[in-house]
């Protein structure tokens, strides 16, 4: 597994950037639901509910939502 150190403004938490990393790698296709939610540290069905009350266009596309 590959690593990524880096410095955050202090108006952004790790949990934050965690979150919107695995976000936009699910939207891109990088990553699966489940790899998805292990990156933001969140179960499946709570990722999921982050992604539908977010929006996320890609997501709400593919489950019909």
């Amino acid at each position: 597994m590959n690593q990524l150190t880096i410095e955050l403004p202090p108006n952004i938490s790790i949990e934050e950037a965690q979150l919107l990393l695995a976000v936009k790698l699910f939207e891109t296709g990088k990553l699966s639901l489940g790899q998805a939610a292990k990156l933001a540290h969140y179960s499946k069905r709570t990722f999921i509910d982050l992604l539908v009350n977010n929006k996320i266009p890609d997501f709400l596309k593919k489950s019909g939502i």
